[in-house]
């Protein structure tokens, strides 16, 4: 019991909170999180104006001196956020700056209801030295950097759930429901104590509705004794086979080596092994675009500490209903064009029609389940060869990272997206009671006269 409870309190502490023993280190890595963040995303950036209140915070936090002056500092920072969550919502930035508040807030014992002017500026300190790394790291570090050996013993195991993100784009969400989606531009995949997950999603073609992930960022939030905070960016042609600091594993800690990076194929096939909080990351360039997996506790993906905003988050809760695509409707239309074709940018050759799409498919995917009618909506949509491949490689991921063999497959029945059977079947069960009673209402007037 003594390691679960130690994992278990360790959960608010999660993130930001330890990223520094004092002021000067925290004031630091937050602006240095969220600097790294801004490159990455600066279109979204100039929206939200998050970059304006992350200088002022920086040009204004004391790097020694009275407690309450870093504090004020922190709250007029925190205001200023705030005043951002309009324009913000859902972007990663604006959520990991968030966090950070609320960490270093309770790391100083900082109240939300003082004062919150900025004190005088100050000149940036110089930066912080690291120590160096040392490569022949133990592998094996504290019990609480390996996420089964922390529970308490003669305990089941884990139940560990998958959330997959792939092609045009469809969406395998922790519940295991199955959505195609339109999602153009950047969306937030996963957010907790632990790590956050944002993809970005360009059109496949001029025009077109259809768009698949070209950018794909993931934040691992430091924890403990474990790992330092890292981030791994991919995006088209650039799957790199570290984090963005060119680092492979969690950094200096003793149980760095619980997050590392490892490469299966060169430019195609990054994984992702986090085992401090049992997770498992498959990350794919399949033609020119990318493709998500991840294996996770259920613990973990549970972990939210933004509850008014979660929903924005697709592999919990699935995309906006008013971003969703009615499969069956493309399908009866797809049905009905029989010889027509979608062209792919490469030429006309490599259009296909509805027949060639399913025949295409059938010779990587011979089971008819939803990652089969992924395939083929993905060709006839947009002609690239490439999202049979997207869609195969996503069955293989779930075969690997899902922990359910019976629910590797899924099948139109085993959703609501595709039929409304089940609420035919209830309408038509309704009305057979309504007969029912008017045939014994009759019968009853009847013998009454």
């Amino acid at each position: 019991m003594h390691f679960h409870r130690e994992r278990r309190a360790a959960l608010p502490r999660a993130g930001w909170m330890v990223m520094g023993k004092g002021v000067r280190a925290s004031a630091l890595e937050v602006a240095k999180t969220l600097f790294v963040c801004l490159c990455f995303f600066p279109a979204v950036t100039l929206q939200c104006k998050i970059l304006k209140c992350n200088s002022e915070f920086w040009a204004s936090s004391p790097t020694s001196g009275p407690k309450e002056e870093f504090c004020t500092a922190l709250r007029a920072y925190s205001s200023c956020v705030r005043r951002t969550a309009r324009t913000c919502r859902g972007d990663l930035t604006y959520h990991s700056a968030q966090h950070g508040i609320e960490d270093l807030m309770t790391q100083h014992n900082c109240s939300k209801e003082s004062p919150t002017a900025s004190p005088r500026a100050r000149t940036p300190p110089p930066p912080v030295q690291l120590p160096p790394t040392d490569g022949n790291v133990a592998s094996d570090g504290p019990e609480v950097c390996h996420y089964e050996r922390s529970l308490p013993r003669h305990t089941a195991p884990p139940n560990y759930t998958h959330c997959g993100f792939f092609g045009d784009p469809h969406l395998r969400t922790f519940n295991d429901d199955f959505q195609t989606c339109k999602v153009e531009g950047a969306w937030p995949l996963i957010h907790n104590k632990y790590l956050s997950v944002q993809v970005t999603n360009t059109p496949v073609l001029p025009g077109s509705a259809a768009t698949a992930t070209s950018k794909l960022t993931i934040i691992f939030k430091n924890f403990q004794e474990c790992v330092d905070q890292k981030m791994y960016h991919a995006e088209t042609d650039e799957l790199p086979a570290a984090f963005a600091d060119g680092s492979k594993n969690g950094g200096d800690r003793h149980g760095a080596n619980t997050l590392r990076v490892v490469e299966k194929v060169p430019g195609q096939h990054v994984e992702i092994q986090a085992r401090y909080i049992g997770t498992t990351i498959v990350v794919r360039q399949v033609g020119r675009y990318l493709t998500f997996a991840v294996r996770m506790p259920e613990e973990v993906v549970n972990s939210v500490e933004d509850q008014e905003n979660q929903d924005l988050y697709l592999c919990l809760h699935g995309c906006p209903a008013n971003q969703r695509i009615d499969f069956k409707t493309f399908r009866a239309r797809a049905t009905e064009s029989h010889g027509l074709t979608r062209a792919s940018p490469e030429g006309p050759s490599h259009g296909f029609t509805y027949q060639s799409a399913m025949a295409k498919c059938k010779e990587r995917l011979p089971v008819e389940d939803l990652y089969f009618h992924s395939c083929v909506f993905d060709l006839f949509s947009s002609g690239d060869i490439n999202f049979s491949l997207a869609a195969y490689y996503a069955f293989e991921d779930v075969k690997m990272l899902h922990s359910n063999k019976e629910k590797h497959h899924i099948f139109e029945r085993d959703t609501g997206m595709f039929n409304s059977t089940p609420k035919l079947s209830s309408f038509g069960f309704l009305m057979l009671l309504n007969l029912v009673a008017v045939s014994l209402w009759t019968e009853l007037c009847c013998s009454c006269l």
